[in-house]
């Protein structure tokens, strides 16, 4: 038997030769960069080659005992970085640049500009106090680029950055997306409890507002930079003091992490500019950006005409920001992003027409676009010789007005509810939610998780918070619960749905999870509907089990009317006289909803049935009543589950569940 010194000796041995073959891979990629830089012909980017190249891996992987989804996630990273390395490396010097960016090592900006110019040799990054301290560095010259925040999906625009990308002499060349994880750090030994003073940049204080809110008698203070407010805080060694930054700075300043997921939203990005004092070329097989500023007379639809210009002619407007004129009081300057790049004859002839209607007109920068890491999106059924999903019933018209404006059809399309990437409604193939009644422990909720995805599941469900008939029934794990269901669906690109019960929970519990879940015995706690209607998480609203269909909807409008449009309805069975099955599923609400209100619809048939052997049937049922999908109770170990034992099915159940809504081809015996 080896001993531990041993084993780690030989993982070591073998993660050089990992790190090896990964270098052996960057220099044959270089080859192809060069040879993609010979012949104008070749794609940058061959996404059939990559499409089948991650499906080989992935079957290695299996075979071989390695997790397919964790090969294949991993060498999706691999892939991104191989075209940015090409993109990079034929556009910028091959070595030496230097790269301003403001704040401290291992804050999000120097993150990104790492991020960018991975591919460049010999690259050095030089932290700036303030934003405008990095664009002065560039224009001295002491500086090749720089790499500047411009929004933050959560705060919203920078606005100090547009104001310096005004000004004249500078060129956006390129822009990278960073995914931004806050965590609460302090030094070893320091607890929440203990806390008197936070600090970090104010961009992050603001993303984190609701948690910050909730630490009584703490104060919080702006900082430079995340980054420099982690320093800080171990400069000091004080046990009361904490920072808002990235894992990254933790390491790097030797702190420990208080406490994940802090932000107010969990899908938490920034987007960042590289900004240059020359413009530069581009390879134009990638796919562009056109960043704009304008300017118009101060006179009724001025904007409006310029903007139509742009619509007519096919741009795609993907950001329009104000920003106040630096020379004439109360005037605006505009600035804009559209899709494509200026060596497009249709973008070019845009921008002339467009200038006819605009005071003045610059293009600022015109650069390729990186597409950003998306989750597991909805599959297509299977065309296969599998059983498919009946096609599902189209909604009539001829519903009756009500009182319910914003849930009531009246003529609207059906509404497409979007989360992290996997979309629900309208046309869309029929989206399998799973997982178990409750989380019971780590390791139960992540093989929960990797049975879900490998079924083809695009969400994984659990309770954390159980409302439970007696008191002595196992109430779930709370927020440590949540903790442990948030990592297992990150691990494995699942998006979370998790039920709320306290209005007071809300802003904690849309921390983590993806979808807030309205049970049947809360349908109509009226305060709760409140407060998840002001929540940016999407609404899974069960149908309470003596509930009418009129009720229903009228639950859903109190959320609608919240301002949260994002609401999926939920029929999990009613109670009736019939006692065969826990609830009796009504197929016919899902017909009638459909035909009464535009958001989508899916079914619980595990409630419904309350005994495993009767839900597939039921899936199957309620996908030709017109189900936009199905959210069904799965277990590891259904015999020995926590809750809700009897009603939920095998992961090999769930695989013919999944084989039959066409998600995957059935296993052969």
């Amino acid at each position: 038997m080896s001993d531990l010194p041993s084993l780690r000796a030989d993982l070591d041995a073998l993660d050089r030769r990992l790190v090896d073959a990964l270098a052996e891979r960057q220099r044959l990629v270089r080859e192809v960069a060069t040879v993609k830089a010979d012949d104008a012909g070749l794609p940058l980017q061959d996404a059939d080659r990559e499409q089948a190249l991650l499906a080989r891996i992935h079957q290695l992987a299996e075979d071989a005992g390695v997790d397919g989804y964790f090969a294949s996630t991993l060498y999706r990273q691999i892939l991104r970085h191989s075209v940015r390395f090409q993109a990079v490396r034929q556009r910028d010097e091959a070595s030496g640049l230097r790269i301003a960016y403001q704040g401290d090592p291992g804050c999000y900006s120097h993150s990104a500009a790492r991020r960018h110019f991975a591919a460049v040799d010999d690259t050095s990054y030089e932290g700036a106090r303030t934003f405008r301290d990095a664009v002065a560095a560039l224009k001295r010259g002491d500086a090749d680029r720089a790499v500047l925040p411009v929004e933050n999906t959560t705060a919203g625009p920078i606005a100090g950055v547009y104001d310096l990308l005004v000004e004249p002499g500078l060129h956006i060349v390129g822009e990278e997306v960073v995914r931004v994880e806050h965590c609460l750090l302090g030094v070893e030994g320091a607890s929440l409890d203990g806390l008197k003073r936070v600090g970090s940049h104010p961009q992050a204080i603001a993303q984190c507002s609701e948690f910050l809110a909730g630490l009584d008698g703490v104060r919080v203070v702006a900082e430079d930079d995340t980054a420099g407010a982690a320093r800080l805080v171990a400069e000091t060694g004080d046990a009361s003091r904490a920072a808002i930054a990235g894992e990254d700075a933790a390491d790097l300043y030797g702190l420990a992490v208080l406490k994940r997921h802090i932000a107010n939203r969990k899908d938490n990005f920034t987007r960042f500019l590289v900004v240059s004092t020359e413009a530069l070329g581009h390879d134009t097989r990638l796919p562009h950006k056109t960043s704009l500023l304008l300017s118009t007379d101060h006179r009724q639809g001025a904007l409006t005409r310029v903007l139509q210009v742009l619509a007519e002619a096919g741009l795609n407007l993907t950001k329009l920001e104000s920003r106040p004129s630096q020379t004439t009081p109360f005037e605006f300057l505009f600035y804009l992003d559209v899709e494509g790049g200026t060596h497009e004859a249709h973008v070019q002839d845009a921008l002339e027409a467009a200038r006819a209607h605009a005071r003045t007109l610059r293009v600022i920068g015109s650069y390729p676009v990186f597409e950003a890491e998306k989750p597991r999106a909805a599959l297509a059924p299977s065309s296969g010789d599998g059983a498919s999903v009946p096609a599902r019933p189209k909604p009539t018209t001829g519903a009756k007005p009500s009182r319910r404006a914003l849930a009531d059809r009246a003529g609207r399309p059906d509404t497409v509810v979007e989360i992290a990437g996997v979309r629900i409604g309208g046309d869309e193939p029929p989206v399998l939610i799973a997982g178990p009644c409750s989380v019971e422990s780590r390791e139960q909720i992540f093989e929960s998780a990797r049975g879900v995805r490998e079924a083809g599941g695009l969400m994984l469900r659990g309770g954390c918070f159980k409302p439970r008939t007696l008191p002595y029934d196992f109430q779930g794990l709370g927020f440590e619960g949540l903790t442990m269901m948030h990592e297992a669906g990150r691990a494995h690109g699942l998006p979370i749905v998790t039920e709320v019960l306290h209005p007071a929970d809300v802003e904690a519990v849309a921390r983590e999870a993806d979808v807030l879940q309205i049970g049947a015995r809360n349908m109509q706690n009226f305060e709760l509907l409140k407060a998840v209607g002001k929540s940016h998480a999407a609404v899974l609203l069960k149908r309470g089990m003596s509930s009418s269909i009129d009720e229903w909807l009228a639950a859903a409008e109190y959320v609608l009317a919240g301002g949260n449009e994002r609401v999926i309805l939920c029929e999990r069975g009613i109670r009736t006289f019939e006692t065969a099955t826990r609830n009796t599923l009504d197929l016919s609400a899902v017909v009638v909803a459909r035909e009464r209100t535009h958001l989508p619809v899916i079914v619980d048939p595990s409630h419904a049935a309350g005994a495993r052997r009767w839900v597939p049937a039921l899936c199957r049922a309620a996908l030709a009543a017109g189900a936009h999908g199905l959210i069904v109770e799965a277990h590891p170990d259904p015999d020995h589950a926590l809750s809700d034992g009897p009603q939920s099915v095998t992961f090999s159940t769930l695989d013919e569940i999944a084989a039959a809504m066409g998600l995957r081809q059935p296993v052969e015996a």
